[in-house]
């Protein structure tokens, strides 16, 4: 059995506050500058490219899925260079 399925899941929110706590601490001081712009890049192609997988590349799936147009999921995977 691998070390994953032996560790306990860490929700999503778990990990990214855990990651937003070490951001701060890294900042020594220093304060941020557009966090809320920063954060949704990072988390939106992850979250594109695992549901474009799941979804066989079907793109109106994925926007089902996502709850959003398929022309605004179309937008979405170029400007993250996923399309």
């Amino acid at each position: 059995m691998s070390a994953q399925k032996n560790t306990p899941p860490n929700p999503i929110d778990a990990c990214v506050r855990d990651n937003l706590e070490a951001f701060f601490r890294d900042l020594d001081g220093q304060e941020p500058h557009s966090m809320h712009e920063m954060l949704i890049k990072l988390v939106e192609k992850p979250l594109f490219e695992i549901v474009m997988r799941e979804a066989g590349g079907n793109q109106s799936k994925a926007a089902q899925w996502l709850g959003i147009n398929r022309n605004t999921l179309r937008r979405k995977l170029t400007d993250h260079n996923l399309g």
